[in-house]
């Protein structure tokens, strides 16, 4: 940036010296013709402005890519681990009468539909919509889902023996873990607010409330996010926590000692959460925002995120199983639709639980 200091004159004009008015003239006739210069440089470049809750290292070689094949610049603007996805979500409802976003994309669903019921969205058709199984789009078009998840355990084999393992949320509450060793993330933020509004609607809002508040009275361990869930079971600091596929691939991948165990399989069933995609109502950049969500929605864009390790399921048809599960899942029989409506219930009882 151009920085240009103007000294004031005190005292009148002698021979030889430029007046004040006519330096003054000069000057701003240089400052018009300047900014002019910058606009005119700029005046044809297209961009899209994203707003992303997806962790940077994954979501960033992807924009990049739609950057280099459309052309189109990509200002991304990223959450930090311990409000990911609830930040965003209350910048873009702030933002809602005067957008600066054009695309949401988000890596969970619940605060996605928060924003549809907020009217921050805006509906859309994009070409590859009805590649999609209903459960994954929403019918009017406000939202698409994009890769998917699931809500597991991260487990020390160092620490513990696989008939030591837990195998249901209520292990929190089993005496033979000591209540230090063990913990999950704040559960107001991210996939662990998002877990907490599928229990309200898989168990109901009573027998929920008192699971967390169990958990809380016993002193389990709580941290800011996932990822700092994965760092503590790797680094030998816990013997299990509750984190999501993606923190726990990771883990794998760069050969900690570690097992991923699918919890309540003999009950209600592992949490698979799909990450959204929506776009902006009011957008300022309608065209470029809807380029982009045709892109992140196509199913090789989809591809490459589940190989990098971002989500580990397609959600075009059936859910498949993947390495860390080569006999499949039970998933948890709620949708999408009803663990949103069970949010702001059990976001309100988790503050209460979890600000004592």
């Amino acid at each position: 940036m151009v920085r240009i200091m103007i000294k004031e004159y005190r005292g009148g004009s002698s021979t030889g010296e430029t007046s004040t008015p006519v330096l003054m003239t000069f000057i701003c006739s240089f400052l018009i013709l300047f900014i002019s210069f910058l606009s005119g440089c700029k005046s044809g470049e297209r961009s899209v402005v994203v707003y992303v809750s997806v962790d940077q290292v994954y979501a960033e070689p992807i924009l990049k890519a739609f950057e280099k094949e459309t052309g189109i610049r990509v200002r991304a603007v990223y959450d930090v681990e311990a409000a990911k996805t609830t930040g965003l979500t209350t910048r873009l409802i702030a933002e809602k009468d005067h957008p600066r976003a054009d695309v949401f994309w988000n890596n969970e669903f619940a605060q996605t539909l928060r924003l549809k019921e907020q009217g921050v969205l805006a509906s859309f058709r994009p070409a590859s919509a009805s590649e999609l199984p209903e459960t994954f789009r929403d019918p009017s078009g406000f939202w698409f889902g994009l890769g998917g998840r699931a809500r597991i355990f991260l487990v020390n084999r160092n620490l513990l023996k696989p008939a030591d393992y837990p195998k249901k949320l209520e292990d929190f509450l089993n005496p033979k873990y000591p209540p230090d060793r063990i913990g999950m993330a704040l559960p107001l933020f991210g996939t662990t607010a998002t877990h907490a509004a599928a229990l309200y609607a898989a168990m109901k809002a009573g027998p929920a409330r008192d699971l967390f508040s169990a958990v809380k009275a016993r002193g389990i361990r709580i941290v800011d996010g996932n990822a700092v869930v994965r760092d503590m079971v790797v680094g030998g600091h816990w013997m299990f926590g509750l984190t999501d596929t993606d923190d726990a691939l990771g883990a794998i991948e760069r050969g900690a000692p570690v097992d991923v165990i699918a919890p309540d399989q003999d009950g209600r069933g592992t949490l698979v959460i799909p990450g959204t995609v929506a776009f902006i109502r009011g957008a300022p950049h309608r065209q470029e925002a809807g380029e982009l969500i045709n892109y992140l929605l196509r199913a090789e864009t989809e591809n490459k995120l589940i190989l990098s390790g971002a989500c580990q399921w397609s959600l075009r048809g059936d859910l498949k199983s993947v390495a860390m599960f080569p006999t499949g899942l039970k998933t948890m029989s709620v949708t999408l639709q009803d663990v949103h409506k069970q949010l702001p219930l059990a976001m309100v009882q988790m503050r209460e639980i979890f600000s004592r």
